[in-house]
This record gives C-alpha cells, structure tokens and sequence, in this order.
C-alpha cells in the first residue's frame, strides 16, 4: 500500500458530466496530492445546467463498500456529498465510526441543485440533531444554512459541529464565508477580486473535498477552510462556462 499521501474518501453522487459528485471531488483529491477513494450514493442523469433524474444505491450497497475500503485503508478523512435522508446519513457515519473513530468527517449539505432539483428528504430535516455532533464540519451554502437553521439545528450561536457558511448566495459580503467553531465567528474573505468569479456547477463538492483534503494533511480546520478557499478561487476564475478547470 502506498503511503506518500493520506487516504480521502468521498461518500457522494455520480455526475456523468464530472462537474460535481464524486468525479469532482476524484480531480480535487488528484490536485491537491492526496489518494482519493469513492463510494456511490446516487446514480444521476445530468448536465452542468439541469439534473434530469436520481437513482439512489442501495444503503446495504453503500455500507459495505465503505467498510470494504475502510478495512484496507488508513482513511484520515471522509467527505459525504448527496444524501437521500437522516437516516442514511445516520448509517453512513455510524460505519465510518466503527471503522476509525478518528476518521474526520465533512458533509456538503446537498439540499437541493441549483436549478432546484430536491435531494435530500427535508421531512427528516428535524432528526439531523442526533447526528450532526458526530460530524467536524458542514459546509451549507447560505440559503441551506437559513433552512437548517430555520429547523432549529443551529440556536443561540450554539452548533453541533462546526459550520462553514458559504457566501456565494449572500447579496451582502459576497463571497465572504463564515466559519462557526467552538461559538466564534470566523470570516474568511475572499483572495481576489470577486468580479473575475463565474459561478460554477459543483463548487459546493469542490470546496468540501478541497477542505478534507487539507484536513488529511493535519491542517487545522480553520487554515484547511482558508486554503480551501483559495482552491475554489481558482476553480471559479478558471473559464466563464459553467465547467470548472481544476489546476
């Protein structure tokens, strides 16, 4: 087994397009010099611009592929993309646990695409506060964490893991993300001038695997996050068509 670089694993969607899902986060993993590892949540016929239909895997099918690889694997981080709901997110993590209690965790919210194809099942939405305190870090969009917050999984500044508010929905301080952790605000403003950024298709699934990537290579979760950004920088400046170059 090689061991040059840390083992990341990503529980996430397959994008035939390769703009997001697991296909991005693999180019990530590639880029950012760690060995990449991939388990299939959900089959998707889509484009850059349009999710046309979800297939989800088997949760018995997911579960032991990841036991699988975590028994042949040192993997020091899992990023988890689409979900179908709580409770799959729930056996998800138990499994990585049972595997390597230190395995650090970060999950992309995936609530709903872009152009508003609906993922994850918002009626279990509720149940999230059993299992959020066994995650490191989300990584919601700012319109993702109004709907989490709004289910009450985030009160009085008192979160149950550490919460990355992405700013490239916000009208104010675009392009600003927040960083919540340990009850401090954490702003993480952007390296360049915003109006060289074109919005991309899967940038939620890049920054996440760019974070678990730095987070595999024992950066601490607040320089994982800022280099993560400077990541993604990179990814939205690339082009100006909605397929990102990784670099």
């Amino acid at each position: 087994m090689q061991t040059e670089r840390p083992f990341v694993m990503s529980v996430a969607g397959y994008d035939p397009g390769g703009g997001a899902g697991l296909l991005a986060d693999i180019k990530t993993f590639e880029q950012l010099k760690v060995q990449g590892l991939g388990v299939c949540t959900a089959m998707t016929v889509q484009t850059e611009s349009q999710c046309l239909s979800l297939e989800w895997q088997p949760l018995e099918t997911i579960l032991s592929t990841i036991d699988v690889l975590m028994k042949n694997y040192h993997v020091e981080t899992v990023k988890i993309g689409v979900v179908k709901d709580t409770e799959f997110l729930n056996e998800i993590i138990k499994t990585i646990k049972i595997n390597n209690s230190e395995a650090k965790i970060v999950w992309d919210p995936v609530l709903k695409s872009t152009s508003e194809f609906s993922f994850f099942d918002l009626n279990t939405i509720s149940d999230l506060k059993n299992v959020l305190n066994q995650i490191d870090l989300i990584t919601p969009n700012y319109n993702e964490y109004k709907i989490l917050k709004e289910n009450y999984l985030f009160e009085n500044n008192e979160n149950l893991c550490s919460v990355l508010i992405k700013g490239g929905h916000r009208e104010d301080k675009i392009g600003t993300d927040i960083l919540m952790q340990n009850g401090k605000e954490i702003f993480i403003k952007p390296n360049d001038d915003t109006s060289d950024f074109y919005p991309k298709h899967g940038s939620g699934c890049v920054l996440s695997s760019a974070i678990a990537s730095h987070l595999a290579k024992a950066e601490n979760l607040e320089n994982a996050c800022r280099k993560g950004k400077s990541y993604i920088e990179k990814f939205l400046t690339s082009n100006p068509t909605l397929l990102g170059f990784h670099s």
